[in-house]
């Protein structure tokens, strides 16, 4: 796989990087050491880890490395983004409320063993309590039912959901993870994504009369003969109204998108929609606008997982982004991933 992951690099023009080619023996180490025969994997299951939980900085190459791996193994496998992932549980919960409530976890965990030996959550984060209560237990019976889990993430596990609410019944999930997992961290000192210092030619700041007007001379450009019509998403009955929709191509306020109560389920609808979006003002943030910050964070990381190229006009150039103190970390990713998808390769 060695060999493999280096003609790869090559063809894709990637620099050869030791890290992560000693990060990829880990993988192919932790893969092999699960899929002994059926006697030794009965012998040696207590010595076995299940979860590879790979964290490290933004732009490292750590979904590069992951993506790679999985689409190398022969194995009946899932790759999710964690925010798909939690809401295939909740959805699971909901359509099966005819079911005991008690149970839910284990027949969500039976179901997935049905498709897969092996999961690939992308981009792990826990933002809120719900979830927080809930990945101890699911956890403990994903790793029972012996289905092995890889991880991508910026925060190493014992700084997940550090000073969320209620954080001590997020503890178990902890204790679960760092038993059954090996833990280990992508240290490489560049941004991978920027390598390639490109004009940012659909980031535009600040946000004043001259730039809206910048911004939308280019989107009348691209929707020229295209026609506009009011667009609707249906998400769990609720109606989520695109205005400004031309064949695949919208335009939003930042508002629209992040000072209203919506989230995860309806970001991916938007993606399974849009082919190009263009969000105007987008603020700083800071500790007062947390919760729209987290929005932001979670829609950004929702377009650069379904490849949809947006346009932006803020109030900031993306180098001078303040953040919430809590937030500040998994904003760093926010941030590299503007810059990517904003940029004129990514189109």
């Amino acid at each position: 796989m060695i060999k493999k992951f280096l003609k790869h690099c090559s063809d894709k023009k990637y620099q050869k990087n030791n890290e992560q080619i000693n990060t990829l023996k880990l993988l192919v180490k932790f893969f092999n050491q699960n899929n002994k025969s059926l006697i030794n994997q009965f012998f040696f299951r207590n010595k076995n880890k299940l979860g590879f939980y790979l964290y490290g900085e933004v732009g490292v190459g750590k979904t590069m490395l992951l993506d790679f791996f999985f689409n190398c193994l022969n194995v009946p496998k899932l790759r999710m983004h964690f925010n798909e992932f939690m809401i295939a549980f909740h959805d699971f919960r909901h359509e099966n409320t005819d079911s005991d409530k008690n149970n839910s976890i284990e027949n969500f965990v039976k179901n997935l063993k049905k498709k897969a030996d092996l999961i690939y959550l992308d981009e792990f984060q826990v933002t809120n309590i719900v979830d927080a209560m809930i990945l101890g237990k699911l956890f403990e019976i994903i790793f029972k039912e012996n289905i092995k889990i890889i991880i991508t993430t910026n925060i190493k596990i014992d700084d997940l959901y550090r000073d969320g609410l209620q954080r001590d019944q997020f503890l178990p999930f902890i204790n679960t993870i760092k038993k059954f997992s090996i833990q280990h961290e992508l240290l490489i000192d560049q941004d991978y994504r920027k390598l390639e210092d490109s004009k940012l030619e659909r980031f535009f700041y600040p946000s004043n009369e001259r730039t809206s007007f910048h911004v939308s001379q280019i989107f009348r450009k691209i929707t020229k003969e295209k026609k506009k019509k009011t667009k609707s998403i249906i998400i769990k009955g609720r109606t989520f109204k695109i205005i400004n929709y031309y064949e695949g191509i919208a335009r939003f306020s930042f508002d629209e998108l992040c000072s209203v109560n919506i989230g995860a389920e309806d970001y991916i609808g938007i993606s399974e929609t849009c082919n190009f979006i263009t969000i105007d003002n987008v603020p700083n943030f800071n500790d007062e606008n947390e919760d729209k910050q987290q929005r932001f964070i979670i829609l950004i990381d929702i377009l650069y997982e379904k490849k949809i190229p947006i346009m932006i006009n803020a109030d900031f150039n993306y180098k001078n982004f303040s953040s919430s103190e809590r937030l500040s970390k998994t904003f760093k990713r926010t941030i590299s991933r503007l810059y990517e998808l904003t940029s004129p390769k990514f189109i």
